[in-house]
């Protein structure tokens, strides 16, 4: 078997090494062949980096290491450019001075390693130099292939508005060279995770191609199911037969763990992180989602209440892919690009489309319903699992008391700053709370007589929830009040023929105080059991 290549971004090391490799080359043929300026959006640890790097090589013309590939008897390999490849994760960017220096320096690197004396002192005007120089010496454009182009900007997010604008300035003076030496450029092709406005790089670079949701090159990072299990075969099998599962159940459980991102709704990838670590450690984890815990977006879910555009399906217009401003963040765009939300459906209707956004696979949404749910409840990571698994057991066992106590017990650990009259502070915490055992959501359910609070779902057991919060009310009056709330209008007479535990749940908060009734309602029966 050939080797995984995990932390492997060179395409010159897959090739000329053991490496397994997933041909690409289709996708960056096409690419090669049409356009001039690209761009191309893709979360973290997607194999951007490993595009870029097939892209220089290919225009090396380095046909040694594309032999067998789909690209190889159909380039012209005499067809060569100079490349200037700017890395932004391998420059120093916390501050302009710092982008000035170190970007500087690579530049100057390429110019030495080209007999190019540069004559300018600032790093912009450096690149110009450099781009106008090696067409002249060469006698060939020059292909510019920038590798994560936002990073300094993403680095930056949740800093002031004041160091956020002067990120932006120095980056803005890098692009607008592009512009300025449109003439002497043969391709420019640059990745990033976010689409951000004010760069210069979609307002002034001649209208890149953006080629993030396009069904061309849906696939173009990331593995399908169909790649997955022609070059991993090998690996299936003797994961299988290591967990001594058959291997049909193998890929049912990765489908579902792993698989999911998509971009137009319609074909769907692994992410790489995931796959190669699961075939090495042979166990499921959350490979791809421990790369980076997002305890930014955490923090801005809780401080806006809004884990509803993670939790529940959302639809969501075009405008959501376009260029946005980091000093105005917009939840849903980034729980996006950042690869939290995925699309999972296109409809188009009158000429108008809407995309339907979702968590894209069991690894995502588990692991950060966890992160949310230690976010919302303060508890300590040790106390997670168990309390996940007294409250599920409470619930089927229509146990209140219990389920008075591990409520009590969390509130017990929100600060006192955050007991505040804003009900939807309780809304997404008790929506977590129970998202996290494992239902599934449905909130702001109508009906013919009004709405319900939320209808939980799991396996054979739909679980109906109302809740009131009153800082000044008595505690037993609020759940007295969700009691004739939930009897008075029947809200469960929809679900009684649907699920075969049919359960009310009435939950009240006061203040720091919490309580809860449950009861059931027998199947096929149209009023609360006593």
């Amino acid at each position: 078997m050939k080797d995984l290549p995990i932390g492997v971004q060179s395409f010159e090391d897959l090739r000329s090494r053991n490496f397994l490799y997933i041909d690409k080359t289709e996708h960056i043929y096409r690419i090669a062949t049409t356009g001039k300026i690209y761009f191309l959006s893709r979360p973290r640890r997607f194999g951007k980096s490993l595009l870029i790097s097939t892209l220089q090589e290919l225009y090396n013309g380095r046909k040694d290491l594309f032999e067998g590939l789909y690209i190889y008897d159909k380039w012209d390999w005499t067809r060569q450019h100079p490349v200037i490849r700017i890395d932004w994760i391998s420059i120093v960017r916390e501050t302009p001075e710092e982008i000035e220096r170190s970007l500087g320096t690579q530049i100057k690197i390429y110019a030495r390693d080209n007999n190019i004396e540069l004559l300018s002192e600032y790093t912009a005007d450096c690149l110009r130099e450099l781009i106008v120089e090696l067409h002249r010496k060469t006698g060939k454009k020059v292909v510019v292939l920038v590798d994560e182009y936002d990073a300094p900007i993403l680095d930056a997010i949740g800093k002031s508005s004041d160091i956020i604008k002067s990120i932006r300035v120095k980056v803005q003076s890098i692009y607008k060279i592009l512009k300025a030496t449109d003439d002497h450029l043969e391709k420019v092709f640059l990745t990033g995770v976010s689409k951000f406005a004010g760069l210069s790089v979609f307002s002034a670079l001649n209208n890149p191609k953006d080629i993030t949701l396009s069904d061309n090159y849906s696939t173009i990072c990331g593995y399908t199911q169909e790649e997955l299990e022609m070059n991993f075969a090998d690996y299936i099998d003797v994961t299988a037969a290591y967990m001594n599962i058959t291997r049909d159940v193998l890929l049912e459980v990765m489908q579902e763990r792993y698989n999911g991102f998509s971009w137009n709704g319609r074909d769907s990838v692994y992410n790489p992180v995931s796959v190669l670590r699961f075939f090495d450690e042979k166990e499921f984890c959350n490979y791809w989602f421990n790369t980076a815990t997002p305890t930014f977006l955490i923090e801005l879910l809780k401080t806006r209440n809004n884990v509803e555009s993670f939790l529940k399906p959302r639809p969501a217009s075009e405008k959501v892919f376009g260029s946005y401003d980091p000093e105005q963040l917009e939840t849903t765009p980034l729980l996006f690009q950042t690869g939290y939300l995925t699309i999972k459906a296109k409809r188009i209707e009158n000429f108008h489309t809407t995309y339907i956004l979702e968590a894209p696979n069991g690894e995502v949404r588990d692991a950060f319903v966890d992160h949310l749910f230690k976010a919302y409840s303060y508890l300590p990571p040790d106390d997670l699992t168990s309390v996940q698994i007294d409250m599920i057991r409470q619930i089927k066992t229509l146990d209140s008391d219990g389920f008075n106590r591990s409520l009590k017990a969390m509130i017990a650990n929100v600060p006192s700053i955050l007991h505040d009259d804003d009900e939807r502070y309780y809304h997404s915490l008790f929506q977590v709370w129970l998202y996290s055992l494992g239902f599934l959501i449905e909130s702001e359910v109508p009906t013919n007589i009004g709405r319900i609070d939320a209808v939980w779902r799991m396996k054979d057991t739909i679980v109906i929830a109302e809740l009131k919060h009153d800082r000044q009310a008595p505690l037993e009056r609020l759940l007295a009040e969700v009691e004739t709330q939930i009897n008075d209008k029947k809200y469960y007479e929809r679900y009684v023929v649907e699920s075969k535990s049919l359960i009310l749940l009435a939950v009240a908060f006061s203040g720091k105080e919490a309580g809860c009734k449950i009861r059931t309602i027998p199947q096929n029966e149209t009023s609360p059991a006593h």
